[in-house]
């Protein structure tokens, strides 16, 4: 389970705060689908990278299991997202230079089997060897998908999934999200 207590994160630009969120709380069950919605700007992205770890807020608890992360430190943040959390972010974040699916840390041989079957949950198993400017918009939404799903997360964070599909194309992917 995880849990927001009375979560506050503000950006300090110049003489300008802008706060993001404002002592939020929430609750979230295991296997629980959750959409967040708002108008843009209302710290939805916010939110999600605090879930996920790639932010930190101001003041207030994010509590994993049942654990309070109020004294984490980076490795502990680290371990968080590479063992729990698979991240879909909007902006896809494809690497260039590299093929779709690019794994560190196992054989050349597992990597290749696990790229594959991700691929293949989204459609695009024959793309595995393809750079991300050789694929549509909507392919490389689907291969951030795929990249989020490739380690099996616990959590699987998704900033606006469907927002570079076609209709028939979002509906899948949302079955998708819905199976795991």
């Amino acid at each position: 389970m995880l849990q927001l207590l009375n979560i506050c994160k503000s950006y300090t630009t110049a003489d300008f705060t802008q706060t993001a969120l404002d002592n939020v709380s929430v609750s979230f069950r295991d296997n629980e689908f959750v959409a967040i919605l708002g108008p843009s700007g209302s710290g939805k992205t916010t939110l999600l990278n605090i879930v996920g770890g790639l932010d930190h807020y101001d003041s207030g608890n994010l509590i994993i299991d049942g654990i309070s992360t109020e004294q984490y430190k980076d490795k502990d943040w680290d371990a968080y997202r590479n063992n729990r959390i698979g991240f879909v972010f909007q902006s896809y974040k494809l690497i260039p230079h590299q093929t779709v699916l690019t794994l560190s840390g196992v054989s050349r041989a597992e990597r290749h089997d696990r790229a594959v079957a991700a691929l293949q949950k989204v459609g695009l198993g024959d793309h595995v060897n393809k750079k991300p400017s050789q694929l549509s918009g909507g392919q490389m939404q689907r291969v951030a998908i795929a990249r989020a799903l490739i380690n099996d997360p616990e959590i699987l964070l998704a900033d606006e999934p469907t927002g570079a599909l076609d209709s028939k194309t979002s509906v899948q992917i949302m079955d998708l999200l819905t199976e795991i």
